[in-house]
């Protein structure tokens, strides 16, 4: 089973690898998605990238992002610690 799974046009990420990429224990993933702390977005690809979703979730300075294809699983990860919190502009996702 993937970390990453599509059920209903929902997207599910297992708190497990959340925490570990965002350098945080997994039991404080539900707690702190709920608090606004972890911030996401998802964009669906287009054109050339159709087929796949890009994940981004932000937690205090860090941003990770998932690239996914149709089943959940994992095409691209990257990770950024930009050493400061991030306001609500740079959460804001880019191309």
């Amino acid at each position: 089973m993937s970390a990453i799974q599509f059920d209903d046009g929902t997207i599910s990420v297992e708190a497990d690898l959340l925490g570990a990429s965002l350098g945080i224990d997994s039991s404080l993933v539900p707690q702190l998605m709920r608090q606004g702390k972890i911030t996401s977005a998802c964009e669906r690809g287009v054109d050339a990238d159709a087929g796949t979703y890009r994940l981004t979730f932000f937690h205090a300075s860090r941003r990770v992002r998932f690239v996914v294809d149709h089943a959940g699983r994992i095409v691209r990860r990257s990770m950024i610690d930009f050493g400061a919190p991030l306001d609500t502009a740079a959460r804001q996702s880019r191309r």
